[in-house]
């Protein structure tokens, strides 16, 4: 995919006033440091009329997308516009069997007005759990977060959360954030799970008065867990279970609930949607679900055949059109 003189521009822009660092932001955008720093060269030296393409070769041009895809990426997106262009470029792989990188699908979105932001988020860094999970079940996070009902007043949502998968394995709306709502979410949780004392996950929590009674801590030891709780003012340690409650409330508190029952419904509308069908970057653009349940490799293998295959079809077209003038 060649890039036009301003498309150049605004990505030396990008990069130039991204916190993530030049080579971290080349590969968010899907571009090689040789061909951001030839470009960049010639900027510097020549200034914007620097970046003006060169003329193409005849055979530059073989890996171009076919326009019957760029017309199903753009009818993806006005159909599911919530996703971000990482999200339909996978959505494409796994439902249409066709490779686009998500560099691509942001181009052809933009080139047709549908995208006015840049293609990823600038986040600043944090700090990182050091014991770090290696399979599922090995560590659970949990934490409660707060819902206002019109006319019922406050409710808490107790999640459970993997840490190697980010798959909710369990959730309950409580009325209170006591020890006995977050002992009953595990129970739940364990018996979702078929776990018992010989593997029992360890639990990761925040400091919370429920979290550090002596009634969980007297359960605890009954289910043969252990528990580590995050330091004080330090919330990255809980980072996956606070990002969930992020996306979730993005979504979920858009509306008002004025009955428990309404906002259960719209609760579990959204954890069947966050397992089961939204891509993670942080797992290979796999779902939770396919990572805990131990379908996340086959996946990967099967989009690198489709990579290689969609390839291949573009190369051979490509042929065939030179075959024909």
């Amino acid at each position: 995919m060649r890039f036009t003189q301003n498309e150049k521009y605004e990505i030396i822009r990008l990069v130039e006033d991204s916190e993530l660092g030049v080579n971290r932001t080349l590969r968010e955008l899907d571009i090689s440091k040789s061909t951001f720093y030839n470009w960049y060269g010639r900027y510097t030296k020549h200034g914007y009329d620097g970046l003006t393409p060169k003329r193409r070769t005849a055979n530059s041009q073989w890996n171009r997308i076919p326009d019957q895809v760029r017309n199903e990426v753009v009818e993806l997106a006005l159909e599911v516009p919530e996703l971000s262009p990482r999200e339909l470029a996978h959505r494409m792989i796994d439902q249409n069997g066709y490779f686009i990188s998500e560099s691509s699908v942001y181009r052809i979105l933009k080139s047709r007005g549908l995208i006015t932001s840049p293609a990823y988020i600038v986040m600043r860094a944090a700090d990182e759990f050091k014991d770090k999970t290696t399979r599922v079940n090995q560590m659970w996070q949990t934490d409660f977060t707060y819902f206002k009902i019109v006319g019922w007043g406050w409710y808490y949502l107790s999640t459970i959360l993997d840490d190697y998968s980010r798959y909710i394995v369990h959730w309950e709306l409580c009325s209170n954030m006591k020890a006995d709502d977050v002992t009953r979410t595990i129970d739940s949780a364990l018996e979702k799970a078929c776990l018992d004392k010989s593997n029992s996950p360890r639990l990761l929590s925040d400091n919370g008065s429920c979290y550090v009674s002596s009634e969980l801590a007297e359960y605890i030891k009954d289910k043969g867990m252990s528990h580590v709780r995050g330091r004080p003012m330090h919330p990255q340690t809980q980072g996956k279970i606070e990002r969930w409650h992020r996306s979730m409330k993005n979504v979920v508190k858009l509306e008002n609930y004025y009955l428990p029952g309404d906002l259960i419904n719209r609760l579990e509308e959204f954890v069947e949607y966050y397992n089961n069908e939204r891509y993670h970057e942080s797992l290979k653009n796999l779902t939770p679900a396919d990572v805990y349940f131990g379908r996340g490799q086959e996946i990967l293998e099967q989009r690198h055949l489709i990579k290689l295959k969609t390839m291949k079809k573009r190369r051979k077209q490509h042929l065939l059109q030179r075959l024909n003038l």
